[in-house]
């Protein structure tokens, strides 16, 4: 079947939008009238056929770009999530058309966004969306102006503090899923392990040995040590911490696996991975992610950096 055009797309949402080619002045849209427009939009026909759903990453597509406003189909699998960021100077909207995310703000309880609730918000609004559930979900997007910026955000107790470099996230403003160039070298769509290890830590939140052991002792979070038993003997190791070694962990940890651990009985169970330097730690996070539990993470620097730091170590014999 032929995809529709962008016009054609725009039509369905609601008789009564204004086509760009008639428009002689572009009207900025409110916070409720985008809201008003992904509602409509996520009803209408014309636009599901185009939503793909991939493992790897969250699927996006811009379906209409307008001088006024832009609107987005994006997919989720779970535990996929954007990380904090905001979006500029554009005001924005969206909607969930099937599944359910949820939404995180500093200093909030999360909310959960069944289907059909629309969220708006004004420009350098800042949150991270999430799916959280163990089935995928489908939301629909706008900005006014379109959008051209967003600024990414790492999560400091209670303060959004930018991040120092830009995620795959960003690249969603040129369109494209994953910035990266064609190697010869490599089969076509194959990423290096330094695209893998990038991907995986733009879905954490990392912690500093600081932050992780203040989190660790406050909420109880699991400390877990993916190390080899030869790195252990050597290095030493973090008391407290359990060991589930990095060729097991998904087995552990997957409340649905018959080789869990007792304690794993839901997917809201907070674990902090770390290796030997933390590089492992945070593609073993992000694997624990994809099994649906959204808030592993790992920690900055791994061993040597909380061994650094002067936190409480079991010497190597």
């Amino acid at each position: 079947m032929q995809l529709a055009t962008e016009e054609q797309l725009a039509h369905n949402a609601a008789s009564t939008w204004i086509a760009a080619k008639n428009q002689t002045a572009a009207v900025l849209k409110t916070p409720e009238e985008l809201a008003n427009i992904v509602s409509r939009f996520a009803s209408s026909d014309g636009w599901l056929d185009r939503v793909r759903l991939r493992t790897e990453d969250r699927w996006y597509e811009r379906l209409y770009h307008g001088p006024d406003y832009d609107i987005w189909a994006i997919s989720w699998m779970p535990g996929q999530s954007t990380g904090f960021h905001d979006h500029g100077r554009s005001a924005g909207a969206f909607v969930v058309a099937t599944g359910i995310l949820e939404e995180h703000r500093p200093g909030d309880q999360s909310m959960a966004i069944p289907p059909g609730n629309a969220r708006a918000f004004g420009p350098e609004y800042a949150h991270d969306v999430r799916n959280a559930s163990l089935a995928p979900a489908v939301s629909i997007h706008a900005y006014s102006p379109p959008l051209n910026e967003m600024n990414e955000y790492e999560l400091d107790g209670t303060q959004l503090v930018p991040r120092k470099h830009t995620s795959e996230r960003a690249e969603m403003l040129h369109q494209q899923w994953r910035a990266q160039r064609p190697n010869p070298a490599n089969p076509a769509g194959a990423l290096s392990i330094e695209q893998t290890l990038a991907a995986a830590r733009a879905r954490l939140r990392r912690l500093s040995p600081e932050d992780a052991y203040g989190v660790v002792a406050k909420t109880g979070a699991t400390l877990v040590d993916i190390r080899p038993e030869s790195q252990r003997a050597i290095e030493g190791r973090i008391p407290g911490a359990l060991i589930v070694e990095r060729n097991v962990l998904e087995w552990r940890f997957d409340p649905a696996s018959s080789a869990r651990l007792p304690f794993v009985t839901d997917h809201e169970l907070q674990v902090i991975v770390f290796c030997s330097e933390g590089y492992t730690s945070s593609l073993a996070a992000a694997a624990l992610q994809s099994l649906g539990l959204w808030r592993a993470t790992d920690i900055v620097g791994g061993f040597h950096a909380w061994r650094a730091t002067d936190l409480p170590i079991v010497p190597p014999n």
